[in-house]
């Protein structure tokens, strides 16, 4: 089994920053890629950021030039750098990942438990 730990969210100000980070941990495997989600109340849950393990990175139009992910392939961890925050960023945040556990053919996705990001005054 995999398990993908969150941490960095909080309380910032509008215009402040915060950095998520998500490592997966657990039996061997491969990562293919991680990211970011987002979901507010009543909506349904959006991408905000990937990455695949050799850099390829896709953002939201709603983050481009202000959220910038990273990948740590040694610590099978992600993260979110969040600059420039918007009361409109608030809401829960989930790490994703795409992996192939070690001896299965099939790649799948795991989710984090979330962590909540509030960005107010």
């Amino acid at each position: 089994q995999v398990q993908l730990v969150e941490s960095g969210g909080g309380l910032v100000q509008p215009g402040g920053s915060l950095r998520l980070s998500c490592a997966a941990s657990g039996s061997a495997f491969s990562i293919n890629a991680m990211g970011w989600y987002r979901q507010a109340p009543a909506k349904q849950r959006e991408l905000v950021a990937s990455i695949t393990s050799d850099g390829s990175t896709n953002y939201a139009d709603s983050v481009k030039g202000r959220f910038t992910i990273s990948i740590d392939n040694a610590k099978n961890t992600v993260h979110l750098q969040m600059s420039s925050l918007k009361p409109e960023d608030t809401t829960v945040y989930y790490c994703n990942a795409n992996l192939r556990l070690v001896g299965s053919r099939w790649f799948q996705y795991y989710w984090g438990q979330g962590t909540q990001v509030t960005v107010s005054s």
